[in-house]
């Protein structure tokens, strides 16, 4: 059983920048490839970015390329922290934003587009207003 909590969300003008953080802890983290998700109001969540069980590889869906970074430190393989540094934040970001894990036979590798999360963090929220 793996926990998840985010945390770092909040309000920011358009253009501002927020480092959202996903608090990962239960055993065999070191397989599991970690995801952000967003859920925009009256949309369907999207995967947003991920990255690899090694943190050697990470993968970002095509809206926010170049604008946001995820980032990995594995303390142990039962405690895991996952950034997401965004910048340049715009309006349409405005989300609920959602760490999930998925557990992998190949450390090196994610696909934003994986579907079937095993675990799912309650989500924090961000707010992109003037």
């Amino acid at each position: 059983q793996l926990q998840l909590v985010e945390s770092g969300g909040g309000l920011v003008q358009p253009g501002g920048s927020l480092r959202l953080s996903c608090a990962a802890s239960g055993e065999g983290l070191d397989w599991d490839a970690i995801f952000w998700y967003r859920q925009a109001p009256g949309k369907e969540r999207e995967g947003i970015s991920c990255i690899s069980a090694s943190g050697t590889n990470t993968h970002y869906a095509d809206s926010v390329k170049g604008r946001f970074t995820i980032s990995r430190d594995s303390r142990d393989n039962a405690s895991v922290s996952v950034y997401l540094q965004m910048n340049d934040l715009r309006p349409e970001n405005k989300a609920i934003y959602y760490c999930a894990t998925q557990s992998t036979f190949v450390r090196t590798l994610c696909d934003v587009r994986a579907q079937s999360m095993d675990y799912w963090g309650k989500g924090a929220l961000v707010n992109v207003s003037s």
